[in-house]
């Protein structure tokens, strides 16, 4: 009796045959490319060892990527740095951008989530200026801002504020009246008050 595969299995063998089939279309649908030494003078004077643009094969693929990670650390100038430097750029960027945003909307949802009136007063605002895709202010600041490395920041810091300010301004209103009208009854102060409803607005984003 030939024990019969799982679910799991036979979905997992299916998943890397289609990744197998798919990377075998994509290597032999790929041209190779001619080396100016094989050549005539003919098909050079045609222009034919003009490099053209084109999405490399999986093997090629491959290789790059194999030299990229043997040498992850080098620094040739500012347009030639290695995957790791750039991987490092990457996350000192949204690490920047995510706290940068958590010091704005934090504050600022918990507001506007305890204020009737500055619900009403930031809204619209909101509601604009979320609607808004984050690449349509990267030409705005490029022009604005001037430095390449400012301007990623801020694109990536659009991304992340509106999120969490919703997020909290939710949170701090999601905050049963029971448990406000229990706090009042024990005179815990605006202070312990506001604390509680912060915790609330944390639970909430998890």
């Amino acid at each position: 009796m030939t024990p019969t595969l799982t679910l799991g299995i036979r979905a997992l063998i299916l998943s890397l045959a289609l990744l197998v089939a798919g990377l075998g279309v994509w290597e032999l649908a790929t041209p190779s490319v001619k080396l100016a030494a094989e050549m005539t003078e003919y098909g050079k004077l045609m222009g034919g060892a003009d490099q053209e643009a084109r999405v490399p094969p999986p093997s090629a693929i491959i290789k790059r990527a194999v030299e990229e990670l043997s040498q992850p650390f080098y620094d040739n100038g500012p347009n030639n740095k290695s995957i790791g430097i750039q991987v490092g750029y990457s996350f000192y960027r949204v690490l920047a951008d995510y706290f940068l945003a958590a010091l704005i909307a934090i504050p600022a949802g918990f507001l506007i989530g305890m204020s009737p009136l500055a619900y009403r007063v930031l809204d619209p605002f909101i509601q604009i200026l979320r609607s808004i895709s984050p690449l349509a202010w990267m030409p705005l600041a490029l022009f604005i801002i001037k430095d390449s490395q400012a301007s990623a920041i801020f694109v990536i810091f659009t991304y992340s504020i509106w999120p969490m300010l919703i997020n909290t301004a939710f949170g701090v209103t999601g905050v049963r009246k029971d448990w406000v009208n229990v706090a009042r009854t024990h005179e815990l102060g605006q202070l312990r008050t506001a604390f509680s409803r912060l915790q609330h607005a944390v639970q909430y984003q998890e």
